[in-house]
């Protein structure tokens, strides 16, 4: 199958409404609030406050899909799985596996570059205790769907946790498309041909996961080699 183009322009486009994006009033108030109070370790900081744009190199052959940014990770710093724990396991596979120009992500400007690969999430905002409301996740998914119709030359998507997973189904359903019968489970390399792109299922790099041993380094690095395979097959 002959890859198709992404069009750059419409994921600018949607970047440029998430940004603007208060449609939930909870979580309005939540991300400004923690940007108000802050964390001590961050209080000479501005914290960015709003929902964040997706990231990455807009010709990306890989979709990375998280669940919502960190109060005191992408919520402060405006970049997805920056500033956080989750983001330092995220961009240390990324690099290993060739993906990143570097191991890090501290602050916009930082110097971070990634080839191949595009970074979304279900929920733009940061929630309270990192729970979504069903409304506040569905009245999100429509900036998913958007990337999935702009995302032309996507051949593998990496969803982060059974959140994200289902999450993509729900917007690759939302499209029009098929959809395997019975829905397929998440699990870590959960794998499903979806027609354009497989999707890959991947234990969340959240501290819950690393701390505990359930997701190794070796583990996440399967994960994008895989991905790896797929796009070069």
């Amino acid at each position: 199958m002959l890859a198709g183009v992404n069009d750059e322009e419409a994921l600018r486009a949607i970047n440029e409404v998430v940004v603007d994006c208060r449609a939930c009033p909870r979580l309005v108030a939540w991300r400004e609030g923690v940007a108000l109070s802050k964390r001590a370790a961050y209080a000479s900081e501005t914290y960015w406050g709003r929902p964040l744009p997706s990231f990455g190199d807009p010709g990306a052959r890989l979709l990375i899909i998280g669940l919502a940014p960190a109060a005191h990770g992408g919520n402060r710093t405006g970049r997805m799985f920056t500033g956080d724990r989750s983001g330092d396991w995220l961009y240390a596979s990324l690099h290993r596996c060739g993906f990143a120009n570097q191991s890090r992500a501290t602050h916009l400007g930082d110097g971070l570059r990634l080839t191949d690969v595009y970074i979304a999430a279900a929920v733009r905002c940061a929630p309270p205790d990192n729970k979504p409301t069903i409304v506040e996740r569905d009245t999100c998914a429509t900036y998913l769907q958007g990337e999935l119709q702009a995302l032309e030359a996507v051949r593998a998507i990496v969803a982060l946790g059974s959140f994200a997973w289902d999450a993509c189904l729900r917007a690759h359903r939302a499209l029009g498309r098929r959809l395997p019968r019975p829905k397929p489970r998440f699990g870590h390399a959960a794998e499903v041909d979806l027609g354009s792109y497989t999707l890959i299922g991947s234990y969340h790099p959240s501290q819950q996961n690393t701390f505990t041993g359930r997701l190794t380094a070796a583990m996440l690095d399967s994960i994008f080699l895989r991905a790896r395979a797929t796009l070069e097959a």
